[in-house]
């Protein structure tokens, strides 16, 4: 089967990445500088064609794709198995906070535990799953043509950790900015990584994850 060409964004900067907050499944819009990094994406994706746009239903990602999607004349095809991760009890608080209140479960967390929920969250090895599984969907139905995914740092991290034939727990050494382009190639028995945290486009890029 051919491979599907996959251009996957991370949504662009909110206030709460600014303030290194847990954001989650919460629907956190853009700041002004995320705003900002949408339209830097969309001209650097100006010249560019895509066969169809997909992204997560919340506030951040729909926002950042609007400019692209109204620039290249597209309709944008909302997943909502795109969306960050569960956190939790993470969610609202920063990591500096979580570290303080909740140390044995932020250790759980920081140790990537595959297990570990959150208590209400999704654990890391569901959170993989549902995520892969989203991304392997739209590149089968999309066999040998180019598709723009704009999402989240989570799910980006999933689908370069899938690969580079990463597993879960080991430490994340590759970057996940804000309103980076990132690139692979996808076929049923392998995927590739093409180009990963392009960020010429941009003046300033925030990568706020924890490894």
């Amino acid at each position: 089967m051919s491979a599907t060409r996959l251009c996957l964004v991370r949504h662009g900067e909110t206030a709460w990445n600014a303030e290194g907050r847990v954001q989650g499944q919460l629907d956190v819009p853009l700041s002004e500088v995320g705003h900002a990094q949408a339209r830097a994406v969309a001209a650097a994706l100006a010249g560019e064609r895509f066969d169809a746009i997909y992204a997560s239903d919340l506030t951040r990602v729909r926002q950042t794709a609007a400019p692209t999607a109204e620039r290249l004349d597209a309709p944008v095809a909302l997943d909502a198995a795109l969306r960050e991760r569960h956190y939790g009890m993470f969610e609202r608080h920063t990591y500096v906070e979580v570290r303080e209140r909740y140390p044995a479960e932020y250790a759980r967390f920081r140790d990537k535990d595959p297990d570990f929920d959150f208590g209400s969250g999704e654990s890391l090895k569901a959170f993989a799953a549902r995520a892969l599984e989203c991304v392997e969907r739209l590149a089968a139905r999309h066999a040998g043509e180019s598709i723009l995914v704009f999402t989240h740092g989570g799910v980006l991290e999933m689908v370069y950790r899938r690969a580079a034939g990463m597993t879960l727990s080991s430490p994340r050494d590759f970057e996940i900015p804000n309103a980076a382009l990132n690139r692979v190639e996808a076929t049923p028995g392998e995927w590739r990584v093409a180009a990963w945290a392009e960020v010429a486009h941009l003046e300033r890029a925030l990568d706020d994850l924890p490894g």
